[in-house]
C-alpha cells in the first residue's frame, strides 16, 4: 500500500494534535511568509491544545532568523532536503500538514519539487492554494494535477478560484474547500487623526500597499492621476511597501525609481507619496485608517485572491 492510500485510511479529522505548516515564513519578506506566520498564530491562539509548527521554504542558503515556531527549514533549489522533510514529518508523527502553494516559492519546473515531499509522507495533506491559473501551460498543468491527486483537500479563497478546480482541473467538488481571505478585527475609526499623523490632513487619500513590483501595476495608477487630482485635487496616493526582495536583488530600485520619473512626467509628482519600508501589522493598520480608497492596480489575472 502506498503512502497516500495508507494516509487517507488513516485520516480522522476528528483526533487532530498536530499540524504542521509548509510555506515561507516571517523574517523572510513575501506574501505567503505573512500568511503562513498569521495562520500558525491563528491556531496557536484559538487551537491551544493543537500543537503547531513550520517547516519553512527558504529563498536563499542562509536561511532567516526564524522565531522557535519554525523547526524544519528546506533550501528551495535542493531536491534532496525536500525527502529529508518527509521523513521528519513521518518521524515525529504529524496528524495533517498545511500546505501554502504557490509555484514559485518551491524549486524544479514549475515548483514540482513539493511533489517528492507530499508523495513521502504518511499524513493526511490540506492544501491552501494561493494561485489558480485559468491557463496553465503544460508544467504548471501537471503540477497541478499531481497537488491536487496528492491533496485531501484544498482550500480556495475566493470562489472564482473553485470554480476554475472544478471547471478546468476536474477536482472533485467534495475536495474543495471555500474559506474568504480573512482580514484584522479592528474597530472602524475617524480617519482625521490618522491622516494628521501622516501629515495629509484635509486629504483624500488614495492606498496601494505590498511589496513593490511590475505586476502590482501601480504606473496606470500614475497615469490616471492626472484626471483624478484635476477633478479632486485634494487627492494624494500613497504607495506603501519595500520593493519585493528578489527583484532588488536583481534589479535594485529601477522599478521604484521609474514609478518617481512617471509621476514626474505625469505632473503630480507633488500627489505621490512612496513610503519605501516592510510595513508590521499595527503600523499597516495606522495607514489603512487613513485611507479613503484602497486600490489594487494588479496586472495579472491570476491574482486570483
Amino acid at each position: 500500500m502506498g503512502n497516500l492510500e495508507r494516509r487517507r485510511r488513516k485520516k480522522n479529522w476528528e483526533s487532530i494534535e498536530s499540524v504542521v505548516f509548509i510555506g515561507n515564513h516571517l523574517p523572510r519578506r513575501c506574501g505567503i511568509a505573512t500568511f503562513t506566520t498569521d495562520l500558525a498564530e491563528a491556531i496557536e491562539e484559538n487551537a491551544p491544545g493543537i500543537g503547531c509548527w513550520v517547516m519553512a521554504v527558504n529563498d536563499r542558503a542562509e536561511g532567516y532568523k526564524y522565531p522557535p515556531r519554525v523547526r524544519f527549514e528546506i533550501d528551495q533549489n535542493r531536491h534532496n532536503e525536500y525527502d529529508l522533510a518527509a521523513d521528519f514529518l513521518n518521524m515525529n508523527r504529524v496528524d495533517v500538514v498545511c500546505l501554502q502553494h504557490e509555484y514559485g516559492i518551491f524549486g524544479g519546473d514549475s515548483g514540482s519539487y513539493i511533489l517528492e515531499l507530499l508523495r513521502g509522507i504518511r499524513m493526511p495533506v490540506v492544501t491552501t492554494l494561493h494561485t489558480v491559473l485559468k491557463d496553465p501551460d503544460s508544467a504548471k498543468l501537471k503540477v497541478m494535477k499531481h497537488l491536487v491527486e496528492l491533496s485531501d483537500r484544498l482550500v480556495v479563497m475566493s470562489r472564482r478560484a473553485g470554480d476554475f478546480l472544478r471547471e478546468i482541473y476536474k477536482v472533485p467538488e467534495e475536495k474543495v474547500v471555500f474559506i474568504p481571505h480573512g482580514i484584522p478585527d479592528v474597530p472602524f475609526t475617524d480617519s482625521s487623526s490618522y491622516k494628521e499623523r501622516f501629515g495629509i490632513s484635509g486629504k483624500k487619500v488614495i492606498l496601494a500597499f505590498g511589496l513593490l513590483s511590475p505586476g502590482k501595476g501601480v504606473e496606470y495608477m500614475i497615469d490616471a492621476l492626472p484626471g483624478i487630482v484635476e477633478a479632486h485635487p485634494e487627492t494624494v496616493f500613497i504607495v506603501l511597501g519595500a520593493t519585493h526582495p528578489n527583484l532588488k536583488a536583481y534589479h535594485g530600485e529601477d522599478y521604484r525609481l521609474s514609478l518617481h520619473r512617471r509621476a514626474k512626467e505625469r505632473g503630480v509628482a507633488d500627489y505621490v507619496v512612496f513610503h519605501d519600508r516592510f510595513m508590521n501589522l499595527s503600523s499597516l493598520m495606522e495607514f489603512i485608517a487613513a485611507a479613503d480608497i484602497y486600490v489594487t492596480p494588479y496586472i495579472n489575472e491570476t491574482q486570483i485572491v
